[in-house]
């Protein structure tokens, strides 16, 4: 038979946990197109002798053909080589699989699954045949290779050795010397590492790889790390002594919010007022960062307050689990999800599934969650600018087919009825900043088959403090979040401009239109969605070329007083709905990892849109438990809902101007959407009603 040629091309990228940490991390896109594919014998011959006669155009079922594979780490700059991985080095590898019907599975979740399936109805619609899983898994165990396939029959977990892998994929897996890269403007320091990886695809014969979506974990690289969105501690001066808890903790009056003030702001009290809870739901978060133990048990009880209802913590620890707790590892970003999410669900029992930083880790995390499809809603807050995305692409560094993979896993959740949640970032609309000054937005939280949650900034007034006198900043309504409000305070306290300031503080909630992901069909006709309103401070300049084929703007012009302009965009709009994530607005944080830099284990003033994720995460199973079944992916609903004439739950924030914008994007007056804040701020007390239909 013959079949389609897949499109495939191979990337890198830099990663940033939602809350304002940019770190490196493997993200995804592409669409490959879909070929049908025969069931197969295995294969029980070493691809060396498979290549056959067959053109490119038309290859036999044993002609090797590349797969996409996750990071190539000697690509990344300054990696040496110094000898070849050792044949019996222990490796774990995932084989993503292309899911079937896939068109057909994309609309029904864009519009929305009147009938949730199982797993097993799952895999035997949209995961692979079973002859084809039984012949990739035959054929790697001709070469010593164990497998495990999810439920699903979309992922295949398999642990061999290096020698086994080599063999059975036709790579040399050598040994690399990757350095370090220091820390720069709020991205924190990635270690020198010495791993194993390979320098060029892997091959499987035709007939396994025309299913084979990504091959991901020939590399251990593990270049993560977290860092929350904090309020310049430098400008903040907690008041020791001050009978005002918060200003004795942070210097600023409201930036020690706890999830009930989340519950009071956004009426998720009137379904606790009903008897909602989240009991006898779950809900999970996916994480890479080990959580701190005994964290979210004290936080829920000793900080939140909530009732005791006797539920369970399950730690899953995906792949082997990703290490100690620590705060370099970024341990407080697992804390704060699983602290935000339990509080805001207090009867629902918790899941944390923490993996490894590595390519399978991450993506196996996901497909866990779906294949267990034990919690009613996920969220996790990890994330990359879709520029990084797009020129690591085309450098060569990573899977294309990173994105695609991703998306299958949310597409699973959505026909399983499980919700599932991202941050949408914390550089504005400006997510690559300061690497190129282009407007984006961050990845996967641009996935259709994911909630996108924003940011907006609560009233407060508060004070700054410099080196050069202080000032008082004021916002006396909520906004979408952007620091443009802080740009003159902190120029008078540091004794610099507003232009230094401003280009050193491009910080708020992500939105705006994606540039991998189209229009999906429940944003099609919806005000709002392909228009756009802007304030324009920041002009980019410089335009250089990032990568061959890739050119953007480096640096900006400055314009302290823009006027409001308008416009056009196409692709998915993002994000989908906001809450407060400003930490001059923002929460406490309860971090014992805190102790190991000699930080105070519970500090105030801690934001970013890693809190808005969790959030509408638990926010989302005391809804289920309220209406007693799962209303898994919001999407199509909550568009509906927001054009309701007169009765729509969401607040849209749509005043054009510039106290009300994410340092790009502000409101599109009348219409129920806007990039700054998505659909606006909910009553979730309201939005579970309409639910209800």
């Amino acid at each position: 038979m013959i079949h389609g040629q897949p499109q495939l091309t191979v990337t890198y990228a830099h990663v940033r946990t939602q809350d304002g940490a940019q770190d490196m991390i493997r993200i995804r896109k592409a669409r490959l197109s879909a070929g049908i594919v025969l069931g197969v014998a295995a294969v029980m011959t070493p691809l060396a002798a498979l290549a056959g006669p067959a053109s490119a155009s038309t290859p036999g079922p044993n002609t090797p053909e590349s797969v996409p594979a996750g990071i190539s780490v000697a690509s990344l700059p300054g990696t040496t080589v110094f000898g070849t991985t050792p044949a019996d080095t222990p490796e774990d590898v995932s084989f993503i699989l292309k899911e079937r019907n896939l068109g057909s599975l994309e609309a029904q979740a864009q519009q929305g699954f009147r009938n949730y399936l199982s797993v097993g109805q799952f895999a035997g619609t949209y995961g692979q045949s079973p002859a084809n899983i039984a012949a990739l898994t035959s054929y790697l165990a001709h070469f010593g290779i164990k497998t495990d396939v999810y439920a699903d029959d979309v992922d295949i977990s398999a642990t061999g050795t290096a020698g086994e892998f080599d063999a059975a994929l036709s790579v040399t897996q050598n040994q690399y010397h990757v350095p370090s890269f220091a820390a720069r403007d709020g991205l924190g320091a990635i270690p020198a590492q010495n791993v194993h990886g390979i320098a060029k695809s892997p091959l499987l014969p035709y007939r396994l790889s025309s299913f084979v979506l990504a091959i991901f974990g020939l590399t251990n690289y593990g270049p993560y790390a977290s860092q929350a969105v904090h309020g310049n501690t430098g400008d903040l001066k907690p008041q020791k002594g001050s009978s005002n808890y918060c200003l004795a903790l942070t210097g600023l009056p409201d930036a020690c919010n706890r999830p009930s003030n989340f519950a009071a702001n956004y009426n998720l009290d009137g379904l606790y007022a009903k008897g909602a809870d989240g009991a006898g739901q779950t809900v999970a978060i996916v994480t890479l960062a080990a959580v701190d133990p005994g964290a979210p048990q004290y936080f829920w009880k000793s900080i939140a307050k909530v009732p005791d209802t006797g539920r369970t913590l399950a730690v899953d620890n995906i792949d082997g689990g990703p290490g100690a707790p620590s705060d370099a590892a970024g341990s407080g970003e697992t804390d704060l999800d699983l602290e935000q999410s339990g509080s805001l669900a207090y009867g629902a029992n918790v899941i944390d599934y923490q993996a490894p930083n590595t390519d399978p880790g991450f993506a196996d995390a996901f497909f866990t969650a779906a294949s267990q499809n034990i919690a009613s809603t996920v969220s996790t807050s990890w994330g990359e600018p879709e520029t990084y995305l797009e020129s690591v692409i085309l450098s060569g560094q990573e899977a294309s087919t990173y994105v695609a993979a991703f998306d299958e896993a949310f597409l699973e959740f959505a026909a399983q009825g499980q919700s599932g949640f991202d941050a949408a970032g914390d550089s504005g609309a400006y997510d690559n900043s300061p690497d190129t000054t282009n407007l984006s937005v961050d990845t996967p939280a641009d996935s259709p088959y994911l909630t996108s949650s924003g940011g907006t900034t609560l009233p407060f007034s508060g004070t700054l403090t410099g080196p050069d006198g202080s000032a008082t900043v004021t916002v006396p309504t909520q906004r979408a979040w952007g620091w443009d409000y802080l740009w003159l305070a902190t120029a008078k306290i540091n004794d610099e401009s507003e232009a230094a300031a401003a280009e050193a503080n491009v910080v708020g909630g992500g939105g705006g239109f994606s540039a991998f992901e189209p229009t999906p069909s429940y944003q099609q006709f919806v005000p709002g969605t392909h228009n756009f309103h802007a304030v324009r401070y920041l002009t980019p300049t410089d335009y250089t070329a990032v990568v061959p084929g890739l050119v953007e703007p480096t640096a900006w012009n400055f314009n302290p007083a823009p006027s409001v302009t308008g416009g056009s965009g196409n692709g998915r709009a993002v994000p989908d709905m906001s809450a407060d994530a400003d930490p001059l607005s923002g929460y406490l944080l309860y971090e014992p990892s805190f102790a190991g830099i000699g930080e105070p284990v519970l500090q105030g003033d801690w934001g970013g849109t890693s809190f808005t994720s969790p959030q509408f995460n638990g926010s989302t199973a005391v809804i289920d438990s309220y209406l007693g079944h799962r209303v898994g992916l919001l999407n199509p609903s909550i568009y509906r809902a927001a054009q309701s004439s007169g009765s729509s739950p969401f607040n849209p924030l749509d005043t054009a101007r510039t106290s009300n914008d994410n340092i790009y994007y502000t409101g599109n007056p009348g219409e129920p959407y806007n990039q700054a804040v998505g659909l606006g701020i909910p009553d979730l007390t309201k939005l579970a009603s309409d639910l209800t239909s």
